[in-house]
């Protein structure tokens, strides 16, 4: 037997990290600003994450939540204080995509109706209700389209309002900002405009914080940045620094019932153990305001003399979830970077880099990364 290939894989093996540094099974070393895609939040086998999943695995690996587990209520506590909706309740699953679909049901429940409004470019997740919301045909197939599902451009507040104002719709779904898409943001404006709209219309707003939450923009969440609360926020990848984890934080007006929602791995022991250890990490080490700071570099070594680098076409993204989308003359960096200069970044489609590095990332691996870039694109 062999895998069902349907990753398109670099010949490269990583089989040692720690910080922001791999090294592959031949010995050579690489500096990650990727982050396994946007997962690594606290940099590779940081030593107090290692100690804790360790010494909880020699305590209790896993048992099912048909018993109390306090990991999940030190889980939920910590997570509402640290990123402001302490008065929320959480919900754990076991990644984005699962979060996204349990967002949209809490919602249908709530709200008693079908409808599901979401922006063009969105990228949600893989499984049926995730990848009815994600504009993307390729990824979708014939069992999943759903009629329950209508897309509107990213910034159209009056296309919103249009369809919002029939009643029909359970939940607006949209990311704080679309990553897969290519890193591209909901303005503040329309953010706060929305927010307006669910609120009238009685839709819930579903902030899809999977890619852009857990500190990666400079806020805890993208959309804090635009000064609104969500009825539903879901979070995943940079949660647990690798460990499969994904969490649904819900409004206090929405009402659970046994059964409403369920899982068999959501929440285990190692799962919570590796989600407060990040948190642990991310608060002990500032990582929310070091994101904030080494974004601010990125942008300002980007824009030197306030004009774009000659090798970008546009910089978008806040923090450390930065999009470079390159000019055509420049194309083929992306590989250049990884092979002659040895930086792992991250793509979105064939003319956007990525920069999704551990929240860790110091200032002089920054300013490391701007020498490989200048000697790439100056020759």
């Amino acid at each position: 037997m062999d895998l069902f290939k349907v990753y398109k894989l670099w010949d490269i093996e990583p089989v040692r990290g720690l910080g922001t540094t791999l090294w592959d099974k031949d010995g050579n070393e690489y500096t990650d600003l990727y982050g396994g895609h946007a997962v690594i939040s606290i940099g590779h086998s940081h030593p107090h994450y290692v100690r804790m999943l360790s010494e909880q695995l020699a305590r209790l690996g896993f048992y099912s939540n048909a018993v109390q587990n306090s990991l999940q209520k030190d889980l939920a506590r910590r997570l509402g204080r640290i990123c402001g909706y302490d008065d929320y309740s959480l919900f754990l699953c076991n990644s984005g995509a699962e979060a996204n679909e349990n967002a949209m049901k809490a919602a249908s429940f709530h709200t008693g109706r079908a409808k599901m409004l979401a922006f063009g470019k969105a990228f949600h997740g893989r499984t049926s209700g995730a990848v009815a919301v994600t504009d993307n045909p390729k990824i979708r197939s014939p069992f999943n389209t759903c009629e329950n599902v209508t897309y509107v451009p990213l910034n159209d507040i009056e296309a919103v309002g249009k369809e919002l104002s029939t009643g029909l719709y359970a939940g607006v779904i949209i990311e704080g900002i679309q990553g897969v898409a290519g890193i591209y943001e909901p303005t503040d404006g329309f953010m706060r405009e929305l927010r307006h709209l669910c609120t009238r219309y009685g839709t819930l707003l579903i902030l899809d914080e999977i890619q852009s939450g857990y500190g990666r923009t400079g806020k805890f969440f993208a959309h804090q940045h635009s000064g609104i609360r969500a009825d539903i926020v879901t979070t995943a990848k940079g949660m647990a620094n690798g460990f499969p984890i994904g969490g649904v934080i819900i409004s206090p007006d929405i009402h659970p019932e046994y059964g409403m929602l369920g899982t068999t791995f959501g929440g285990n022991h190692l799962a919570c153990t590796a989600a407060l250890a990040v948190l642990d990490v991310m608060e002990n080490e500032h990582l929310v305001e070091n994101a904030a700071k080494v974004g601010e570099y990125f942008f300002s070594a980007f824009h030197p003399d306030g004009k774009p680098d000659p090798a970008i076409a546009e910089y978008r993204g806040k923090g450390l979830m930065i999009g470079l989308e390159i000019r055509p003359e420049y194309s083929g960096l992306r590989d250049r970077l990884l092979f002659e200069e040895h930086f792992f970044t991250g793509a979105a489609g064939a003319s956007v880099i990525r920069l999704l590095p551990s929240l860790t990332i110091s200032a002089d691996t920054a300013a490391r990364f701007m020498d490989s870039w200048h000697r790439l694109t100056r020759k």
